[in-house]
């Protein structure tokens, strides 16, 4: 029987939450703006981590840069997880953007102009209806 919570799984979990907590206190480059981990993917062996992360702001040249900073000081935020959790082997990581949010908005801003078009249309349809009926009366 397969194991139900692997233990890459609960490294991953707490690599994000320590990075979170080292990008939010110890991190203070002005250029990175605010940024969330939304996931990490660890490698069977612990060898390699890929961290997601996403901005606040969407411009793709400023998420570029942000990921160019944070890849360039992956070996200083390497050194300080490897502090908090004391594992044996601490993966190296590889920060990658998360682009789910951002679909996600941009989902869900087309199915509600679907929907909008949808109710104009059985508006507009219910009008002519309407006015079909009054001149049948007539």
């Amino acid at each position: 029987m397969a194991r139900e919570y692997a233990r890459t799984d609960r490294v991953g979990q707490q690599i994000q939450k320590e990075i979170a907590v080292i990008l939010q206190r110890e991190i203070k480059d002005p250029r990175l703006g605010m940024l969330t981990v939304s996931a990490v993917e660890v490698t069977r062996d612990l060898a390699y981590a890929k961290v997601f992360v996403t901005f606040f702001n969407d411009d793709q040249s400023k998420v570029k840069e942000s990921l160019a900073i944070l890849n360039d000081a992956a070996g200083f935020i390497r050194s300080l997880l490897a502090k908090t959790l004391r594992a044996r082997i601490m993966p190296n990581l590889r920060f990658e953007y998360d682009k789910s949010l951002v679909e996600g908005v941009r989902m869900t801003t087309i199915v509600d102009q679907v929907i909008a078009e949808d109710e104009r249309k059985a508006q507009t349809t219910d009008e002519q209806d309407e006015a079909s009926t009054d001149k049948q009366e007539d």
